[in-house]
């Protein structure tokens, strides 16, 4: 799995569905507001990449809406079909 540094946090790679990770891209998008999220997901619709924060159950913000638990759910209700996608994990 690939480590990446972005806005001086590691991250690791734990998904890239059709090579969908571009670090050039994501640092312009990745924000502090992304700080507290154990997973960030990153999805392209109309050539335009979407992030959304996902957690686990220990996190102090978890709740269902952002379980990583539910990122299919997600894939298929909020994505277009057959998206490019990747997920990364924040390292410790």
């Amino acid at each position: 799995m690939e480590k990446v540094i972005i806005n001086n946090k590691e991250y690791e790679i734990i998904e890239n569905h059709n090579q969908a990770f571009d670090k050039e891209e994501v640092t312009t998008k990745l924000t502090d507001f992304f700080d507290n999220y154990d997973y960030i997901l990153g999805d392209w619709a109309y050539g335009k990449l979407r992030l959304k924060g996902f957690c686990t159950k220990g996190n102090k913000i978890y709740n269902k809406v952002n379980d990583i638990n539910n990122k299919e759910t997600y894939l298929k209700e909020h994505c277009a079909y057959g998206c490019k996608y990747f997920i990364m994990k924040k390292s410790v």
